[in-house]
This record gives C-alpha cells, structure tokens and sequence, in this order.
C-alpha cells in the first residue's frame, strides 16, 4: 500500500516524536507502544512527511529529519538516524502562533525566521504539490488565528486535518459543517496523551462514579520544561486549553462541579525538566455514611511521545475516512482521541466507537 502522504504545521517536540516513531516502527515492526498495530491497512510505519512548515530561524530551509533535532526542541531522543526526508521545512504564517515573550527567551525560545510569509494562496500550492492527504496542526496553545488560516487552508486544498491543538474546529458547528459540506475529514480537537494527565484524570472521576463516591473537589496541576509550558507562560493564551482540559474531565463526573471545586490546567514552567511533564492530581470524595476519602496520584512522563501514538491512528482514520469519501468531524475518533470532541463519551464507549470504526475499515481493505 501507498504511504499516507502527511504535512505538518508546527514543527517542535511533538513533530520530532511522531517523524522519529514513523522511522522506528519502519525498521521495527512490532505492535510495542501502539493502541493499533494496523488500521485500514496501514501501519505506525506507512506515513510519508511531504510538506513541513514553522516559523523559527533554526528549521527554516532544512530537511525535516534534521529540523526534528534543533532547537529548541528537547523530547527524547529515541531514533537518533531519521533517514533524509526530501521535504524541506518552509517558512509559514506567524499571526498569533508566537507569543510575544517566547521570542525573548534566547535559545529556548523562538528566533523568528528571516523569510517572507507566505499568503494563504501559497500555503494551498505547497499542500497540492505535495499531494498531502492529512494535515497535522502542532501549533502552540493559544494560536487562534493561525489556526484557522491553516484550516481554511486545508479546506481549500482538500486536505483531511488532524487538530491536535486546543482551538476549536472539529468542535465548532460552523466549522465542521464546512468539513462535512466538502466531505473533508478532521479529528479534533485537543489531542489526548496515550497515558496522560487527561486520560488518567477521567478514568479514576469514571471509577469514583462507578463506585458511588461522590466527587466534591479535585484538581491537576501540571509542570514541565518544554515550549509547550514556557508558552503557556502567557496566562491570556489558555482559555480554551483550560476549557479543553476542564470539560474533559467534567463530562466524567456523575455531577457537575462548581467552578471553585475544580482546577485543571498547567501550573508552571520549569526549565531543567524539558519535555518531561509532571502532573499531580487530587480527587476528594464522600463514600459510605458520607465519610470523606480522598486519591493523591503523581504522574511522570516525556510529553510529546505520549501523543504521538493518538496521533498515528488519527491520521489512518482519517485515511480511511478519504477512501470512503466521508468528510466532517470523525466521532468516534475524535471522542476517543481528543480531549474537546464535537461530542463527548466515556472513554469506554468512545473505544467501542473506533473498534468499529476499525473493523469496518479492515473488512474494506480486504
């Protein structure tokens, strides 16, 4: 089978994880570190990087096996030899996709590239000559503008989208109406880790319910030393990622927290810990004889990997969803693997949703 021919916006930590995992489970073919070893056909290995955009001086005008590497990305380094990718990273559209204080912050932040900007014309171009089928966006929290000019950019090539970040598109009817109307696929929004705060945070809220404990108070507090958190330094960037995060993890909840009773969100940044992320989590409850009971869980992971397993089967539902023709916001998909759906479902029933998804896509590809 053909690769899946992907571009991607934003190319920091979570890009250098996802180009180095396509190359790993190329020369490794094992099902170690995936949710699916095959949907529709294709594996963790059957994607192919045509177009790659960002804005920073030390990715511009380089191959993107390369760029994947410098500054100021810091994940780890799991497949030091990406072979050359052909695709040269290009210079894109900066709007709101810097914050301010990142380009102050030396070599650990961004140093904008000298280049003309492109137009939405010549985003369009790139995307058809590189016969892209799916469009990553790993912009920066907060990028509202940025990301609706790659989306309208997206629609106007006919490129499926992956929107891992938390603006909202997949979620927004006026959007995904237009998706749908152009029979145009999108996962989104807000992509969840594979074993990450979210996700962990909405199970034991699930289990809390399923138990009978009543859930009065809780809190995630998160901190980490990648771009992702020196970005988020600007308080005025987070509403919607709170939003994100927040409604997560409320729609778990047999009852609806008050807004005081809740807190979700990054906490702090803290540089020597790069693309590790901590989180700290707290649930206060009542059990039997209302008598009080409470969890204190404290979570350790390397960040950008952690999505980019979400990610790899977000991009082969939406391959799949191209052969069939079917366009507008995947559900299931897009419940299972994003924190801010167009419609949320216990994590339970949202796996139900893509195991079937899957399965359809497996008997057609036969």
């Amino acid at each position: 089978m053909k690769p899946i021919k992907v571009a991607v916006i934003g190319v920091g930590n979570c890009a250098s994880s996802l180009v180095q995992g396509v190359t790993y489970y190329q020369q490794n073919n094992a099902p170690q570190g995936l949710i699916h070893d095959v949907i529709g056909g294709y594996g963790a290995g059957d994607v192919e990087f045509v177009l790659a955009v960002d804005v920073d001086a030390r990715k511009v005008g380089k191959d993107l096996s390369e760029a994947i590497f410098a500054a100021p990305n810091c994940t780890a380094v799991f497949q030091p030899e990406v072979p050359a990718s052909g695709t040269t990273v290009i210079m894109g559209k900066v709007l709101d996709g810097v914050a301010e204080h990142m380009t102050g912050m030396g070599e650990r932040g961004f140093i904008l590239a000298d280049a003309p900007e492109p137009g939405r014309a010549e985003i369009v171009a790139a995307l058809r000559a590189s016969k892209a089928e799916v469009l990553i966006n790993f912009l920066p929290v907060g990028s509202q503008e940025a990301t609706e000019f790659y989306m309208e950019c997206a629609l106007d090539a006919g490129v499926a989208v992956v929107n891992c970040m938390p603006v909202f598109i997949a979620s927004r009817p006026e959007w995904e109406r237009r998706f749908a109307e152009k029979r145009i696929p999108i996962v989104g929004d807000d992509i969840k880790a594979q074993i990450g705060a979210t996700i962990v945070h909405r199970v034991l809220s699930s289990l809390f319910g399923a138990r009978g404990v009543n859930v009065e108070r809780t809190y995630q507090l998160n901190t980490g030393g990648n771009t992702d958190f020196m970005n988020m330094l600007d308080r005025q960037r987070l509403g919607s990622k709170k939003e994100s995060k927040t409604e997560a993890v409320q729609s778990m909840l047999a009852q609806r927290l008050a807004d005081e009773n809740i807190h979700v969100g990054p906490s702090d940044y803290v540089p020597w810990q790069k693309d590790n992320k901590l989180c700290f989590l707290r649930l206060e409850g009542n059990q039997w004889g209302n008598v009080p009971m409470n969890l204190e869980l404290r979570l350790s992971v390397e960040d950008s990997p952690n999505s980019a397993a979400c990610v790899m089967d977000a991009i082969r539902c939406c391959k799949v969803a191209l052969e069939r023709g079917e366009g507008g916001a995947l559900i299931g998909p897009s419940a299972y693997f994003c924190k801010h759906p167009p419609q949320q479902f216990n994590d339970d029933t949202a796996a139900q949703m893509v195991e079937e998804y899957i399965s359809t896509a497996a008997l057609a590809a036969e």
